[in-house]
């Protein structure tokens, strides 16, 4: 393992990601302004991620007053607090940047329901 190696590891946050593409997400991330730090939610779906270690990204995708709003969030950041699932979203694609395109219902992801237990199938 080379130097370049050993600091990546470092730099990597422990947790993995408890979301995947299709997700609508709040993303609550330190935003510092001046002397003073507060924190932001931002709400969206989440249309892509790329893999790269230590630059490892998402892209989440919001309305806001009827423009969409798209912004990146490197994975590993220190400014990212946490992100929570609002929704499970059922996609069959990686990348969905189709939604781009579509306008009111069209741009709806339909939602993933939790697989039942096994043990309650039994019953």
């Amino acid at each position: 393992m080379n130097l370049m190696q050993k600091i990546q590891a470092e730099q990597i946050k422990a947790e993995a990601p408890g979301f995947n593409v299709g997700d609508t997400v709040k993303v609550h991330f330190k935003i510092v302004e001046g002397k003073t730090e507060r924190i932001q939610i931002y709400e969206g779906l989440v249309i892509a991620m790329k893999n790269a270690g230590i630059g490892k990204t998402f892209m989440v995708r919001k309305n806001s007053y009827g423009v969409g709003v798209e912004r990146v969030f490197p994975m590993n950041s220190p400014r990212i607090e946490k992100v929570e699932v609002v929704r499970a979203g059922k996609v069959r694609r990686a990348k969905l940047y189709y939604i781009r395109t579509k306008v009111g219902k069209k741009a709806k992801i339909k939602e993933l329901l939790p697989a039942r237990k096994t043990e309650e199938a039994k019953a």
